[in-house]
């Protein structure tokens, strides 16, 4: 039997370059009901925010006041960088007058941005990290933004937000726009993970990868070795374990969005642990760690504390901060069992 020619070959082709994010959030969902409309312009906000901010990265070296810090320091204590400021910036103005959010939770911000003229009608939060790994910019390296959409409960009057201090199975939808040598945008809708492309001759995310599945085992470790010694033994065990078995590549670019990017589609294991000084770790819960841990979760892999699993963590703050290892169900398992061993032997000198 020959292959088809003429129109009836080029329609696959065709339906697959008319797959935008949009028309895939809708064909997600099954339906045109008020919520899934929502839901699929939330998501064209989102992805507008990430072609701005990517227009301006592509350009960074060319234009003045977006290399650098800005001189001020953030609510987390860390110096804010002219990109953080000006994506940060990006997300407000792109939901503004949206109608779809009543408040904006930004790691940026010490409080949540409300927008009044939304809140009567905006029923969603949306919380993000809008450059996550800014000290790469300055060198051209990848970094991304990472987002969550959680459903607004109650109508927050005092502004203290309460309603988003809970578990990571309260997000409605989590992915992160990755700014490399071509800009991605990966999200799920607790239907599976999926892969957007920027296409810049027609200015659309057009999907490159659908139901992305994590390997079961992967060969990656991706982790700052630099902290080897603040670490507590358990993680340094792990890590001697990886040098002394075959099979295993370090892999690390300071950007956890391009790192877990890598172990999405290749497998392994990214870890940032908490030190001795600092057992909470550096990671942001509700504007990292959990936004990932929910696609982890949907593409079949797991987010850990090391002691508990990323989605079931209930946040005391807007800005709690946990550990994480996030990735293959085995790699994560076995960096688990270096963790709970080390507990069970100091719980039995203890009792000794």
């Amino acid at each position: 039997m020959t292959e088809a020619t003429g129109p009836l070959a080029q329609e696959p082709a065709l339906d697959r370059d008319c797959t935008t994010l949009s028309r895939h959030v809708l064909q997600q969902l099954q339906s045109f009901s008020a919520d899934a409309q929502d839901l699929s312009a939330l998501m064209n906000r989102i992805a507008l925010a990430g072609k701005l901010i990517a227009r301006r990265m592509s350009r960074a070296g060319l234009m003045e006041n977006v290399l650098g810090f800005t001189g001020e320091v953030n609510v987390q204590g860390e110096s804010v960088k002219k990109m953080d400021l000006y994506a940060n910036d990006v997300f407000i103005s792109v939901f503004k007058q949206s109608g779809l959010v009543c408040r904006l939770a930004s790691e940026e911000m010490e409080k949540p941005y409300y927008i009044p003229e939304n809140c009567p009608i905006g029923r969603y939060t949306l919380l993000y990290d809008p450059i996550d790994g800014s000290s790469n910019i300055d060198i051209n390296i990848n970094v991304g933004s990472i987002f969550s959409i959680r459903q607004q409960e109650g109508i927050d009057e005092d502004g203290s937000a309460l309603d988003l201090l809970q578990n990571g199975h309260k997000q409605i939808a989590a992915g992160y726009i990755l700014y490399g040598p071509s800009t991605m945008l990966v999200y799920s809708i607790g239907k599976g993970v999926h892969s957007f492309t920027l296409d810049p001759s027609l200015g659309e995310f057009i999907l490159s990868n659908e139901n992305i599945q994590i390997p079961e085992h992967g060969p990656i470790y991706s982790v700052n070795e630099g902290n080897f010694w603040q670490w507590e033994e358990s993680i340094r065990d792990y890590i001697r374990y990886v040098h002394r078995h075959e099979g295993y590549t370090a892999r690390y670019g300071g950007a956890l969005v391009g790192d877990f990017h890598r172990i999405l589609f290749q497998g392994g294991v990214f870890l940032y642990p908490g030190t001795k000084k600092k057992p909470e770790g550096k990671l942001r819960l509700l504007y990292e760690a959990a936004p990932l841990a929910f696609l982890a979760q949907q593409a079949g892999g797991r987010a850990s504390t090391g002691m508990q699993d990323i989605m079931d963590v209930i946040p005391q703050k807007l800005h709690e901060r946990v550990p994480l290892i996030i990735g293959s169900k085995e790699d994560v398992a076995l960096v688990e069992s270096f963790i709970t061993e080390a507990v069970r032997e100091s719980q039995e000198k203890a009792i000794l």
